[in-house]
């Protein structure tokens, strides 16, 4: 059961409407990286988790989610407020409402027309929210890293809307917001590395001979090495003829069929037969031949 608190979990204080604004904080509203993706990632993730501890945190966390997504829905609300009574009202000429929307040259001006400077389910270019955001698994060891990687880049969003905003009460508010993503984060990893077998995730082993392999697929200058290709846990192969396929087989793709269907597969592949005798004039050679010069 949830209950809501009217008063919101950090006070928002905007100095001044901002329709441009409004519509780039959209993307932490209705976007991938944004407040309403993590709370449904993370609910989904409590409810079918198994473990005490990580689901009450999940649980925390989720609902924590949805009071940034009121927080930041407040932010667009009161950014476009001002111009929500111009354009109900229509107290300016046509051309100047439009231009006062239009503000920095984003959308703003759409947003305003189509949800009435609400705070709608949309990212900051106009795309609606999509579930296909939330990413979740079932696996926690894969899940918690999708976690942290997402709080990541919720913090870089967030770093990147301070960053085109004077306003004082909104870059407030928005480092409140991209603080607790560090805070997620930091709880995110904890829980991971709680667990005694975190990596790889899942339970199957991976085939040996596959796990310590680094497939240089990319030769020639800037061909570089690191932690992440050297040292004696490593073995280093590019590709040639001499090692692909890496299973010592043909490296041909086969089936074993029965005797109905190699008869059915043998008369579609004899339909669809290329004869290479043929050469018929196309409509792309006609176009060439109008377009030459006469001589």
């Amino acid at each position: 059961m949830f209950s809501h608190n009217k008063r919101l979990q950090y006070t928002v204080r905007v100095s001044e409407s901002n329709p441009a604004l409004a519509n780039l904080l959209l993307e932490q509203f209705g976007g991938p990286q944004g407040e309403l993706a993590a709370a449904m990632r993370y609910f989904t993730q409590a409810l079918a988790e198994e473990d005490m501890g990580r689901k009450d945190m999940l649980l925390d966390i989720a609902t924590e989610e949805l009071s940034h997504l009121e927080v930041i829905g407040s932010l667009v609300a009161m950014l476009n407020r001002g111009a929500k009574g111009r354009l109900a009202e229509a107290v300016e000429s046509e051309a100047e409402l439009f231009r006062s929307l239009q503000g920095a040259g984003n959308d703003s001006h759409v947003t305003q027309v189509l949800f009435g400077g609400g705070p709608a389910l949309i990212n900051s270019a106009g795309v609606p929210f999509s579930g296909a955001y939330v990413d979740s698994i079932g696996e926690p060891t894969a899940d918690l890293r999708s976690n942290i990687a997402a709080e990541a880049r919720a913090k870089i969003v967030y770093e990147r809307l301070i960053n085109v905003t004077e306003d004082v009460g909104v870059k407030d508010a928005l480092t409140f917001l991209m603080t607790r993503e560090i805070a997620h984060q930091k709880s995110f990893e904890k829980a991971l590395y709680s667990m005694d077998k975190s990596f790889p995730p899942g339970k199957l082993p991976g085939d040996p001979r596959f796990t310590s392999l680094y497939v240089n697929t990319s030769t020639g200058e800037g061909d570089a090495s690191g932690p992440w290709n050297r040292g004696e846990q490593w073995e280093v192969m590019t590709p040639d003829d001499t090692n692909i396929p890496v299973d010592g087989g043909n490296g041909k793709a086969s089936v074993d069929l029965s005797s109905d269907e190699e008869s059915v597969v043998g008369l579609f592949a004899t339909r669809g037969a290329s004869d290479p005798s043929r050469d018929p004039v196309t409509g792309a050679d006609l176009g060439v031949l109008q377009q030459e010069p006469k001589k």
